[in-house]
């Protein structure tokens, strides 16, 4: 039997754990302030980017499925709030494969199993067995934001470019066909079986690129997938996506005095870094 547990080089193991050779890579810790940002990013060269959210309008898209489903089959329901159920079910989803208490399942499928939850609320009882699996891909068609795919294009230009996002590696190979999204290569959680903001997630993606943390710069528009991913020595860029989850959403955006490179979209980040 193979084993699942990904190959992370020596060097790698080391950053775990070693808040030294975090705080030496952090801006903060280098004194004087924060470092120019040709500084910020020497070295880095390669970008992994967070999708849900980040890349794509997940929420926008997942109603405008439901709207579709609603007006074929006659079912009358609130599909902003039902898209809005379905993703609050990922993260709880992902915690019981961390847990033990499911062993592997990928996204597709839990996205199925909260899907099943939510049919008596939203009543799609009516909806067939085809029905209901053609909605749950809908999470394969979703929109990217306006700016993701010139601004991804003019990233390409200077750095190799790759999805590292929890959803699974059909579902992201089918977004990225369906929205133009231009990735070098589509890395997901699967392939390292564990979800982020597990470590082994981030540090696979790294190793499949054949390059150490410290090259790799995850880009994100949540805080806590780019804490995550520098507490193991990758660079971090923050770009928020202030209607994420719907306009009336009160969000903290600060970014964090960390983070190496903050910007309002792709476009921005690309001309930051002369793109």
């Amino acid at each position: 039997m193979l084993s699942t547990t990904p190959h992370i080089p020596r060097r790698t193991f080391l950053l775990i754990g070693s808040t030294a050779v975090v705080a030496a890579a952090s801006p903060a810790a280098a004194g004087g302030g924060r470092q120019e940002l040709s500084d910020r990013v020497r070295g880095v060269r390669a970008m992994t980017f967070d999708v849900f959210g980040t890349v794509v309008d997940w929420r926008t898209s997942i109603t405008r499925e439901g709207e579709a489903v609603g007006r074929r089959r006659g079912i009358e329901a609130d599909w902003a709030a039902f898209a809005d159920d379905w993703r609050a079910g990922y993260g709880p989803a992902m915690g019981r494969v961390r847990s033990g208490e499911l062993g592997w399942t990928k996204i597709d499928d839990l996205h199925r199993m909260i899907l099943d939850e939510l049919v008596p609320k939203y009543g799609l009882e009516s909806l067939t067995e085809e029905e209901l699996d053609d909605l749950n891909r809908a999470w394969h068609r979703l929109t990217p934001w306006p700016d993701t795919v010139e601004g991804l294009t003019r990233l390409k230009r200077g750095y190799v470019i790759a999805s590292l996002s929890n959803g699974n590696v059909a579902l992201l190979v089918n977004m990225a066909k369906n929205g133009g999204i231009p990735w070098d290569a589509v890395l997901s959680a699967e392939l390292a079986r564990h979800y982020k903001p597990d470590p082994a997630a981030y540090l696979t993606a790294a190793d499949l690129l054949g390059l150490e943390p410290e090259q790799v710069m995850m880009v994100a528009a949540h805080k806590g997938d780019l804490r995550a991913s520098a507490r193991l020595g990758f660079r971090t860029a923050y770009v928020p996506r202030p209607t994420e989850f719907g306009p009336h959403v009160e969000r903290d955006l600060t970014p964090d005095p960390d983070f190496d490179l903050v910007a309002t979209d792709f476009n921005d980040m690309a001309s930051q870094l002369g793109l």
